[in-house]
Order: structure tokens, then sequence, then C-alpha cells
């Protein structure tokens, strides 16, 4: 069979496991972890005479690479994520890379080892050929899925390395968006509340008080608060939205529980912020008469994404897109990406990949081969700087 570079690429990628560990401790070790994948790429990298380097710790690193021309049109850094969700549940070999149908399957295919393929295999072109017009720093990053240590990784080296490394003007995502531009998502916040009781025994439940029962109410209050949610709306990505995903507490059935937890997602439209969103949280109890919960942690998981339509990485992709011929009016996702944790250290930019995020995380993950073929004749319009007025 003959394969394109990027679909050869795609194959060596997810033959290599990068499964994100996700805080879990019931997965073996050798699949764990970006840094197998991070050293490959970074080979690959200095055999397109860059200076590669991989950062971070242990078993979690990501990569970085700048490619240099003169009298760039900007500066572009691209982030393509190395990890991949866990692979439970999946019903073919995760890491056996098979094309059938015009579909290549196996976990991290769509999300989102094709992003990362297509760009090398168009970097790598553009090098060959000598037309390169834009400066570019490549980042493979660690732990998208789940706390982003990667992004930091990379903007702490790019700090320290201030004097040495490019300043990027705008950041590209690679994720499965279907080739479509993508300028806007909604960020999260991660939100863990605390209820406190009064252990007793179980025979005489009202010589204390329940602290699963103080849950409750607090779920049942929240409830309420995700449907008032729905009456602020944002004209692209609609309202805000809060779920409650874990909850526990207790320690045995014949003890009336002193403590219980829960954590939640609060999806965040553009401007929102962290304080005000614990404010409403603690509103809602209180109007609900709630008692004995408490907010205990309140973090920035991803931000969100806010791209002008004016802005250079929106009129730049466009102007790729144009010249294939493909979709050029930016959408948004319904899903949040390292572009708004870019974004938030005042690093603006778009998402875009191939594949269907409804393939992504999925027990027989696959991508389509064309569009990641498609993906890399649009980076590599994008390097070249094909109809940009930048």
């Amino acid at each position: 069979m003959d394969l394109s570079d990027s679909v050869r690429f795609l194959r060596d990628y997810i033959a290599i496991p990068s499964v994100n560990p996700m805080g879990r401790s019931d997965m073996p070790a050798a699949i764990l972890g970006e840094t197998r994948l991070a050293e490959f790429v970074e080979q690959q990298l200095r055999h397109l005479s860059l200076d590669a380097i991989c950062v971070g710790n242990d078993d979690r690193k990501s990569v970085i690479a700048e490619a240099r021309v003169r009298d760039p049109l900007d500066t572009i850094l691209i982030a393509s994520h190395l990890d991949t969700v866990p692979i439970d549940g999946m019903e073919i070999d995760p890491f056996d890379p098979v094309i059938q149908n015009g579909r290549l399957s196996g976990r991290g295919s769509c999300d989102t080892k094709a992003g990362m393929a297509a760009f090398v295999a168009a970097l790598a072109g553009v090098l060959r050929k000598g037309t390169l017009r834009r400066n570019v720093i490549l980042v493979g990053e660690a732990d998208e899925e789940f706390g982003s240590i990667g992004v930091q990784d990379t903007l702490q080296h790019l700090s320290r390395e201030a004097a040495l490394s490019l300043r990027p003007d705008w950041v590209l995502a690679t994720e499965p968006t279907n080739l479509r531009l993508v300028s806007h998502h909604k960020g999260i916040a991660l939100i863990r509340l605390h209820a406190h009781g009064q252990a007793c025994h179980s025979s005489n439940p009202g010589a204390g008080e329940n602290a699963l029962v103080n849950l409750a109410r607090a779920i049942l209050a929240l409830e309420d608060h995700a449907g008032e949610l729905t009456q602020e709306i944002h004209p692209l990505l609609g309202s805000p939205t809060l779920s409650v995903g874990l909850a526990g507490g207790g320690t045995a059935p014949n003890i009336v529980p002193d403590a219980a937890w829960l954590e939640m997602d609060r999806r965040l439209l553009p401007g929102e912020d962290l304080e005000n969103v614990a404010s409403a949280i603690a509103q809602a109890l209180e109007k609900n008469d709630v008692h004995n919960v408490e907010i205990a942690s309140i973090s920035l998981g991803k931000g969100a994404l806010d791209t002008a339509s004016d802005h250079v990485s929106v009129r730049a992709s466009q102007s790729a897109l144009a010249s294939l011929r493909l979709p050029t009016e930016p959408t948004q996702a319904a899903f949040s990406t390292d572009a708004g944790v870019f974004a938030e250290q005042g690093l603006p930019g778009i998402v875009f990949g191939p594949g269907s995020i409804e393939q992504a995380h999925t027990a027989r993950e696959f991508v389509e081969t064309k569009q990641v073929e498609t993906a890399t004749a649009f980076f590599t319009a994008l390097l070249e700087g094909r109809g940009s007025d930048a």
C-alpha cells in the first residue's frame, strides 16, 4: 500500500502508547505517559535539521521545535497534544493501527495524533521545497486530556529562553474539527464542594446530622441553578452549563456520615471569571436553604476561546482554506481545548484538525485518511502563506 507521509507518520504515532494517567493507579505503566512519543517526534524533527527539545518531567514530557525564515509573515505556534485518554472498553487493538475502508483506527488516531502527523508532514515538505514563509514553533504537548501541564511546561520554556526563542503571534491547536476553522469554545471550571455533618450510630440517626443528606440538598440546588444558567445566552456558544460528575461520602452503612463531597464541571462563557461563578453557586445554596455545604476548591481547567473574526489567526487560516476550496466560515466547538489555555496567557488563536469529535475517545476510534491528507494540504498552504494578507 502506497501511503502518504502523513498517514505513515500517524501509524507510527498510534503504535507508541501515550495514555494520560488521568490520576488513576490501575493502568499498566508500559502504556502511560507521553515521553516515548515526545522523544520519537523529537528525533523526527531533528532529522529535518530543526533544534528540537523535550521539556517536562519523567514520563510526562512535551516536545518543542522552531523553524525560522527570513522576513516572516508572522510567528505561529502549532500545538498538538501527544496524550490520549485511557483504553478501557476498546473493541480494537488500541496500538495496532489498521487501515480499512479509508479509515485508520487506533487510540489517538482522531484525538489528536492525526493533527500532529498532518502538520509534521506539511512542515517536512515545505522545508524540503524551501517555501516556508512563517516562523513556526511546533509543540507536542503532554496532558491536554487532564491538566494541561504540557502547556505550562511549554510557556515556562519559552519564557526562560526568551532571548533565544521566537515569540508567537498566535496559536493553532490541532483537534478533530472535521477540517473546520474553530474560533470559539467554552472554558471549564472544576469545582469541589464539601458537605459536613455529625456522625452517630445509625440506630439513632436523629442524634447526628447526615452529611450525605446535606449534599443531596446541595445537588438539587445546583440543578435549579443549572436551569437558571440557560437564561444567559452567547450568540455563538449558547448557555453556560453545570454538571455534577462525582460524589461520595460516608464510611459504613451503620454510621451516619459526617462528611461528603462532590465534584462538578462548569462550562464558562467568554468573560466569566471564577470569582463570580463561585459567588453564584454560594447564592444558589443559600437561596435553597442548604446548610453545612461549602465550596472547597474552584480552578480553571481550560479558558474559553473568543477569537475575533478579523484576528490574524482567522484571516491567515481562511486564506489557506480558500486556496484549497475548503469552507472558510469560522465556527464553534462544544468541547474545550488547549487553545483556551494559551488564550488565557495572552496568545489567542484558533482550533483546526482532521477527524470528527464523534470518534474521539470511542471504543473503535478512527480517522479518515483523506481528511489527514487534506489537513496536510491546509498546513502546507498556511506555512507557505498562500493568499495571506498578513
